[in-house]
């Protein structure tokens, strides 16, 4: 267990910081020669990609009229024609034609935003693109290693991004909410850690000797046909600042050594999450199971996918009603429980990102650049 320090947590939304990367979409989502909408950290974003496949992120609206450039067409080896009255701008953001006449505005310009294509996702960089860094781009391996196979989807989040954050930090709700398939007594009766540096925070859960649950004991008769017995369970739930959570879950025959780091009697999979503000109510939902055996069945890539798809299913459906009550409650603050640490420490690192921000804006005498 941990001491949950200083200071609590608030009902109100959070806000998000700016100066860091979010998933955009899955790179399968920003087609050729096509145009994808999306708005990420409250910046609308036009999607697509130049002749050459790299991915562009343009501010989504026109500089003459504010016309969208989602609604336009693609045009030249990287360019996008206004829908509105056929300025075209490049990769860069810099108009390079404007109809019925030969002079450029020199001013005619929209936001280009840093974009990396990495871990089968799109990330953008919403914030100052002299600080964009790819080397911070948070680690999520396994979504394309070789050795890793797996699916996922998005869930479009009628929820503040911190919500979702909350839910995946304390996995003892599974208890509660997901009693049919991964939830069980031994969630809120065990023990677990907490430790965190300056970007991430890490909670670490083992169950000794206890029944697999129907989702878990399904996953060891896939590996170990007829499997019968008890198990031990772990849950490692990793999270990297601002919006990335990684959870390293599995369960191995009891007492085969899986908390010393033997998990060849087990069966290991990581559900990556990484979840993008779209404003302080909504957010989009990036998740995959990955998993390191049977790489070759596309069947049980399904079957993991839709199963994980309908337990998140019913975590949406709490994250909403939950949103709706702290609307309704506005001036509500959270109470905390132990369970509470690690999520609580997530909150810290993200108010930490977005004061720095602050301070870097009011240093430099610029407005405001946290919404």
């Amino acid at each position: 267990m941990t001491d949950l320090g200083p200071g609590g947590a608030t009902a109100k939304n959070m806000a998000y910081p700016l100066d860091t990367w979010y998933v955009a979409a899955w790179d399968h989502e920003v087609g050729r020669r096509e145009i994808l909408s999306r708005t990420i950290a409250g910046k609308p974003l036009a999607l697509y990609r130049t002749e050459e496949g790299r991915p562009v992120a343009l501010a989504d609206a026109c500089w003459h009229r504010l016309a969208p450039l989602s609604m336009g067409t693609l045009v030249g080896p990287d360019g996008i024609q206004c829908p509105y009255h056929g300025l075209q701008y490049n990769s860069a953001g810099r108009c390079t034609h404007m109809p019925a006449q030969q002079t450029i505005n020199p001013s005619a310009m929209v936001a280009s935003y840093p974009v990396v294509e990495r871990h089968r996702f799109v990330w953008v960089w919403p914030g100052d693109p002299l600080l964009a860094d790819p080397d911070t781009i948070p680690d999520m391996f396994q979504m394309d290693s070789p050795e890793w196979a797996g699916d996922g989807r998005t869930i479009d989040v009628q929820a503040n991004y911190q919500l979702v954050l909350d839910n995946l930090m304390d996995l003892t709700h599974e208890e509660f909410v997901h009693s049919s398939s991964i939830g069980q007594d031994e969630l809120s009766e065990s023990d677990f850690v907490v430790t965190h540096d300056d970007h991430t925070v890490t909670v670490t859960r083992w169950m000794h000797d206890i029944d697999a649950p129907p989702f878990w004991l399904k996953n060891m008769r896939d590996k170990f046909p007829g499997f019968e017995g008890k198990v031990d369970r772990w849950q490692i739930i990793e999270f990297q600042a601002p919006s990335t959570i990684r959870i390293d879950v599995g369960v191995a025959e009891a007492g085969t050594g899986a908390p010393e780091g033997d998990r060849s009697q087990g069966v290991n999979g990581f559900v990556m999450n990484t979840i993008s503000p779209i404003d302080e109510r909504t957010a989009l939902y990036f998740w995959a199971f990955m998993r390191n055996y049977r790489l070759d069945s596309q069947l049980i890539t399904t079957q993991l996918r839709n199963g994980v798809h309908g337990v998140f299913e019913e975590d949406e459906e709490m994250l909403i009603a939950q949103q709706k009550a702290i609307d309704a409650n506005p001036g509500h603050e959270f109470y905390n429980l132990n369970i509470d640490a690690g999520g609580m420490w997530v909150r810290r690192l993200i108010q930490r990102m977005i004061e720095a921000e602050r301070t870097l804006a009011a240093d430099s005498a610029t407005p405001e650049r946290v919404h």
